[in-house]
Protein backbone atom coordinates (compact mmCIF):
# COMPACT_ATOMS: atom_id res chain seq x y z
CA UNK A 1 0.00 0.00 0.00
CA UNK A 2 1.44 3.62 -1.30
CA UNK A 3 0.92 6.05 1.71
CA UNK A 4 -0.56 9.24 -0.12
CA UNK A 5 2.06 11.98 -0.32
CA UNK A 6 1.01 15.25 -0.59
CA UNK A 7 3.98 17.56 -2.63
CA UNK A 8 3.63 21.16 -1.32
CA UNK A 9 5.37 22.45 -4.37
CA UNK A 10 3.15 20.82 -6.78
CA UNK A 11 -0.16 23.48 -4.89
CA UNK A 12 1.42 26.15 -7.01
CA UNK A 13 0.91 25.06 -9.90
CA UNK A 14 -1.41 22.62 -12.90
CA UNK A 15 -0.74 19.38 -10.51
CA UNK A 16 -3.00 21.87 -7.69
CA UNK A 17 -6.12 19.76 -8.32
CA UNK A 18 -4.25 16.88 -8.72
CA UNK A 19 -2.92 17.23 -5.11
CA UNK A 20 -6.07 18.46 -3.72
CA UNK A 21 -7.59 15.03 -4.66
CA UNK A 22 -4.85 13.11 -2.95
CA UNK A 23 -5.45 14.81 0.17
CA UNK A 24 -8.71 14.81 0.28
CA UNK A 25 -8.81 10.53 -0.44
CA UNK A 26 -6.41 10.52 2.24
CA UNK A 27 -8.08 12.41 4.83
CA UNK A 28 -11.55 10.07 3.89
CA UNK A 29 -10.19 6.78 3.42
CA UNK A 30 -6.70 6.71 5.15
CA UNK A 31 -6.85 9.21 8.23
CA UNK A 32 -3.17 9.86 7.43
CA UNK A 33 -0.40 10.82 4.92
CA UNK A 34 3.33 12.49 4.36
CA UNK A 35 3.78 15.84 3.47
CA UNK A 36 7.20 16.20 1.01
CA UNK A 37 8.51 19.84 -0.17
CA UNK A 38 6.80 21.56 2.84
CA UNK A 39 9.28 24.56 3.50
CA UNK A 40 10.47 23.79 6.50
CA UNK A 41 14.13 23.96 7.66
CA UNK A 42 15.75 21.05 6.69
CA UNK A 43 18.71 21.56 8.81
CA UNK A 44 16.66 22.74 12.33
CA UNK A 45 14.80 19.76 11.47
CA UNK A 46 17.80 17.51 12.00
CA UNK A 47 18.84 19.76 15.08
CA UNK A 48 15.72 18.95 16.93
CA UNK A 49 16.26 15.70 16.36
CA UNK A 50 19.68 15.47 17.49
CA UNK A 51 18.83 17.77 20.34
CA UNK A 52 16.41 15.49 21.01
CA UNK A 53 18.47 12.31 20.89
CA UNK A 54 21.30 13.60 22.64
CA UNK A 55 19.02 14.72 25.41
CA UNK A 56 17.83 11.27 26.13
CA UNK A 57 21.04 9.17 25.94
CA UNK A 58 22.35 11.32 28.66
CA UNK A 59 19.37 12.06 30.98
CA UNK A 60 16.77 9.17 30.11
CA UNK A 61 17.54 6.44 28.93
CA UNK A 62 19.71 4.67 31.91
CA UNK A 63 16.43 5.91 34.41
CA UNK A 64 13.97 4.16 31.49
CA UNK A 65 16.06 0.57 31.98
CA UNK A 66 16.03 0.83 36.06
CA UNK A 67 11.81 1.80 35.89
CA UNK A 68 9.02 0.07 36.68
CA UNK A 69 8.01 -0.88 32.84
CA UNK A 70 11.56 -2.73 32.47
CA UNK A 71 11.32 -4.12 35.63
CA UNK A 72 7.61 -5.46 35.01
CA UNK A 73 9.15 -6.81 31.66
CA UNK A 74 11.99 -8.30 33.11
CA UNK A 75 9.71 -10.20 36.04
CA UNK A 76 7.06 -11.52 32.99
CA UNK A 77 4.68 -9.29 34.70
CA UNK A 78 1.70 -8.37 33.33
CA UNK A 79 2.20 -5.51 30.12
CA UNK A 80 -0.97 -4.98 28.80
CA UNK A 81 -1.40 -1.87 30.55
CA UNK A 82 1.61 -0.47 29.36
CA UNK A 83 3.84 1.37 26.84
CA UNK A 84 7.49 0.86 26.16
CA UNK A 85 8.20 4.17 25.55
CA UNK A 86 10.44 7.01 27.39
CA UNK A 87 8.15 10.69 26.90
CA UNK A 88 7.46 13.64 27.93
CA UNK A 89 5.20 16.57 26.96
CA UNK A 90 6.33 20.43 25.88
CA UNK A 91 3.48 22.93 25.80
CA UNK A 92 4.34 25.46 23.16
CA UNK A 93 1.08 27.31 22.73
CA UNK A 94 -0.97 29.51 24.30
CA UNK A 95 1.71 29.35 26.81
CA UNK A 96 4.97 27.35 26.56
CA UNK A 97 6.82 24.83 28.99
CA UNK A 98 9.80 24.87 27.84
CA UNK A 99 11.75 26.23 30.49
CA UNK A 100 10.52 23.77 33.29
CA UNK A 101 11.69 20.52 31.78
CA UNK A 102 15.10 19.53 33.15
CA UNK A 103 18.25 19.23 32.00
CA UNK A 104 17.70 20.81 28.72
CA UNK A 105 20.46 21.84 26.85
CA UNK A 106 20.80 25.70 26.13
CA UNK A 107 20.02 26.12 22.55
CA UNK A 108 17.18 23.16 22.85
CA UNK A 109 14.42 25.71 23.69
CA UNK A 110 15.34 28.27 20.67
CA UNK A 111 15.69 25.06 18.30
CA UNK A 112 12.43 23.77 18.95
CA UNK A 113 10.60 27.23 19.41
CA UNK A 114 11.65 28.08 15.75
CA UNK A 115 10.69 24.77 14.32
CA UNK A 116 7.15 24.88 15.94
CA UNK A 117 6.84 28.37 14.19
CA UNK A 118 7.57 27.05 10.96
CA UNK A 119 5.35 23.97 11.74
CA UNK A 120 2.10 26.14 12.88
CA UNK A 121 2.42 27.63 9.67
CA UNK A 122 2.50 24.04 7.87
CA UNK A 123 -0.63 22.92 10.02
CA UNK A 124 -2.72 26.00 8.79
CA UNK A 125 -1.76 25.50 5.46
CA UNK A 126 -3.18 21.86 5.45
CA UNK A 127 -6.34 23.06 7.33
CA UNK A 128 -6.60 25.43 4.77
CA UNK A 129 -6.60 22.66 2.19
CA UNK A 130 -8.79 20.90 3.74
CA UNK A 131 -11.66 23.50 3.63
CA UNK A 132 -10.90 23.98 0.46
CA UNK A 133 -11.72 20.22 0.13
CA UNK A 134 -14.71 20.14 2.12
CA UNK A 135 -16.12 23.41 0.65
CA UNK A 136 -15.87 25.45 3.67
CA UNK A 137 -14.28 29.00 4.07
CA UNK A 138 -10.59 28.77 4.14
CA UNK A 139 -9.97 29.90 7.91
CA UNK A 140 -13.01 27.90 9.10
CA UNK A 141 -11.25 24.90 10.82
CA UNK A 142 -8.63 27.41 12.54
CA UNK A 143 -11.36 29.79 13.37
CA UNK A 144 -13.14 26.56 14.94
CA UNK A 145 -9.65 25.71 17.10
CA UNK A 146 -9.15 29.00 18.30
CA UNK A 147 -11.23 29.96 21.08
CA UNK A 148 -10.42 33.24 22.91
CA UNK A 149 -6.61 33.03 22.71
CA UNK A 150 -5.66 30.88 19.23
CA UNK A 151 -5.07 27.09 19.33
CA UNK A 152 -3.25 24.76 21.72
CA UNK A 153 -0.13 23.16 20.69
CA UNK A 154 2.19 20.73 21.99
CA UNK A 155 4.73 17.92 21.02
CA UNK A 156 5.06 15.22 22.80
CA UNK A 157 8.55 13.81 22.66
CA UNK A 158 9.35 10.32 22.36
CA UNK A 159 11.46 7.30 22.29
CA UNK A 160 10.69 3.95 22.36
CA UNK A 161 13.75 2.27 23.94
CA UNK A 162 15.34 -1.34 22.20
CA UNK A 163 13.29 -3.87 23.42
CA UNK A 164 14.62 -7.37 24.16
CA UNK A 165 11.13 -8.82 24.57
CA UNK A 166 9.26 -7.03 21.97
CA UNK A 167 6.82 -9.67 21.41
CA UNK A 168 5.77 -9.35 25.21
CA UNK A 169 4.88 -5.29 25.13
CA UNK A 170 3.86 -2.40 22.88
CA UNK A 171 6.06 0.57 22.24
CA UNK A 172 2.27 2.17 22.54
CA UNK A 173 -1.05 0.58 22.87
CA UNK A 174 -3.76 1.85 19.81
CA UNK A 175 -5.57 4.49 20.15
CA UNK A 176 -6.99 7.60 17.79
CA UNK A 177 -5.50 11.07 18.60
CA UNK A 178 -7.94 13.21 20.54
CA UNK A 179 -7.40 16.30 18.76
CA UNK A 180 -7.00 17.88 15.58
CA UNK A 181 -3.84 18.08 13.09
CA UNK A 182 -0.74 15.86 13.77
CA UNK A 183 2.76 16.69 12.54
CA UNK A 184 5.40 14.17 13.25
CA UNK A 185 8.98 14.21 12.65
CA UNK A 186 10.22 10.88 13.14
CA UNK A 187 12.76 8.39 13.32
CA UNK A 188 14.87 7.97 9.71
CA UNK A 189 15.68 4.51 10.53
CA UNK A 190 14.27 2.43 12.89
CA UNK A 191 10.51 1.00 12.24
CA UNK A 192 7.41 0.42 14.54
CA UNK A 193 4.69 3.09 13.64
CA UNK A 194 1.38 1.04 12.23
CA UNK A 195 -1.73 2.66 11.40
CA UNK A 196 -5.26 0.62 10.38
CA UNK A 197 -6.30 0.95 7.09
CA UNK A 198 -9.57 -1.41 5.68
CA UNK A 199 -8.79 -3.98 8.85
CA UNK A 200 -5.17 -4.02 8.11
CA UNK A 201 -2.36 -3.05 10.06
CA UNK A 202 -0.03 -0.57 7.79
CA UNK A 203 3.44 -0.56 8.60
CA UNK A 204 4.67 3.38 8.56
CA UNK A 205 7.93 3.51 7.16
CA UNK A 206 10.66 5.69 8.59
CA UNK A 207 10.65 9.26 6.78
CA UNK A 208 13.25 9.85 4.51
CA UNK A 209 14.01 12.97 2.80
CA UNK A 210 12.45 15.23 5.91
CA UNK A 211 9.09 14.02 5.29
CA UNK A 212 6.64 14.95 7.81
CA UNK A 213 4.06 12.42 8.87
CA UNK A 214 0.75 13.33 9.73
CA UNK A 215 -2.65 12.53 10.89
CA UNK A 216 -6.33 13.46 11.89
CA UNK A 217 -7.66 13.48 15.21
CA UNK A 218 -11.05 12.77 16.39
CA UNK A 219 -11.88 16.90 16.31
CA UNK A 220 -11.44 17.09 12.49
CA UNK A 221 -14.14 13.94 12.17
CA UNK A 222 -16.55 15.79 14.26
CA UNK A 223 -15.76 19.21 12.46
CA UNK A 224 -16.57 17.28 8.81
CA UNK A 225 -19.29 15.53 9.79
CA UNK A 226 -17.60 11.98 9.75
CA UNK A 227 -16.21 12.65 6.11
CA UNK A 228 -12.59 12.91 7.97
CA UNK A 229 -11.88 10.06 10.03
CA UNK A 230 -9.23 9.99 12.71
CA UNK A 231 -7.28 6.35 12.66
CA UNK A 232 -6.60 3.85 15.07
CA UNK A 233 -2.72 3.13 15.33
CA UNK A 234 0.32 1.85 17.45
CA UNK A 235 3.65 1.48 18.00
CA UNK A 236 5.74 -1.89 17.92
CA UNK A 237 8.53 -2.17 20.29
CA UNK A 238 11.28 -3.08 18.61
CA UNK A 239 14.65 -5.83 19.23
CA UNK A 240 17.32 -3.79 17.50
CA UNK A 241 16.68 0.14 17.54
CA UNK A 242 15.73 2.58 19.72
CA UNK A 243 12.85 4.85 17.20
CA UNK A 244 12.52 8.66 17.86
CA UNK A 245 9.24 10.03 17.38
CA UNK A 246 8.69 13.88 18.16
CA UNK A 247 5.03 14.42 17.74
CA UNK A 248 3.19 18.05 16.97
CA UNK A 249 -0.42 18.47 17.75
CA UNK A 250 -2.42 21.44 16.55
CA UNK A 251 -5.26 21.37 18.26
CA UNK A 252 -8.58 23.30 19.37
CA UNK A 253 -7.94 25.41 22.29
CA UNK A 254 -9.29 24.11 25.95
CA UNK A 255 -12.35 26.54 25.35
CA UNK A 256 -13.00 26.16 21.76
CA UNK A 257 -16.62 24.88 21.06
CA UNK A 258 -16.68 21.96 18.72
CA UNK A 259 -19.49 20.89 16.29
CA UNK A 260 -19.72 19.57 12.70
CA UNK A 261 -19.43 22.72 10.65
CA UNK A 262 -23.04 23.57 9.81
CA UNK A 263 -22.18 23.73 6.26
CA UNK A 264 -21.90 19.93 6.21
CA UNK A 265 -24.88 18.72 7.81
CA UNK A 266 -27.90 17.81 6.37
CA UNK A 267 -31.08 19.98 7.89
CA UNK A 268 -32.35 18.01 10.88
CA UNK A 269 -35.51 18.68 13.20
CA UNK A 270 -38.55 19.58 10.72
CA UNK A 271 -41.23 17.54 9.94
CA UNK A 272 -41.80 15.54 6.60
CA UNK A 273 -45.05 17.89 6.10
CA UNK A 274 -43.17 20.91 6.11
CA UNK A 275 -40.13 19.31 3.61
CA UNK A 276 -43.36 18.03 1.77
CA UNK A 277 -44.86 21.78 1.34
CA UNK A 278 -41.37 22.96 -0.02
CA UNK A 279 -40.89 20.29 -2.07
CA UNK A 280 -44.13 20.68 -3.81
CA UNK A 281 -42.70 24.00 -5.26
CA UNK A 282 -39.70 23.36 -5.96
CA UNK A 283 -39.58 19.49 -7.15
CA UNK A 284 -38.35 19.80 -10.35
CA UNK A 285 -35.14 22.01 -8.79
CA UNK A 286 -31.76 20.78 -7.37
CA UNK A 287 -32.20 19.46 -3.81
CA UNK A 288 -29.42 21.41 -2.54
CA UNK A 289 -31.05 24.61 -2.13
CA UNK A 290 -33.98 23.05 -0.74
CA UNK A 291 -32.09 21.46 2.19
CA UNK A 292 -30.79 25.53 2.78
CA UNK A 293 -34.04 26.54 2.79
CA UNK A 294 -35.19 23.72 5.61
CA UNK A 295 -31.53 24.05 7.80
CA UNK A 296 -32.64 28.05 7.84
CA UNK A 297 -36.44 27.39 8.69
CA UNK A 298 -35.47 24.63 11.51
CA UNK A 299 -33.08 27.35 12.78
CA UNK A 300 -35.01 30.09 12.81
CA UNK A 301 -33.94 31.88 15.80
CA UNK A 302 -30.43 32.22 14.77
CA UNK A 303 -28.80 29.03 17.15
CA UNK A 304 -27.90 25.94 14.87
CA UNK A 305 -29.38 23.35 17.22
CA UNK A 306 -27.28 20.17 16.19
CA UNK A 307 -28.77 16.72 16.65
CA UNK A 308 -26.38 14.67 14.72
Amino acid sequence: MEIPVIDFSQLKGENRSKMLAVLQEACEKWGFFQVENHGIDKKLMEKVKQLVNSHYEQNLKETFYKSEIAKRLDNKGNTSDIDWESSYFIWHRPTSNINDIPNLQEDFGKSMDEYITQLIELAEKISELMCENLGLEKDDIKEAFSGDGGPSVGTKVAKYPRCPQPELVRGLREHTDAGGIILLLQDDQVPGLEFLKDGEWVEIPPSKNNRIFVNTGDQLEVLSNGRYKSTLHRVMADKNGSRLSIATFYNPAGDAIISPAPKLLYPNNYTFQDYLKLYSTTKFLDKGPRFESMKKMTNGNGHHDFHV
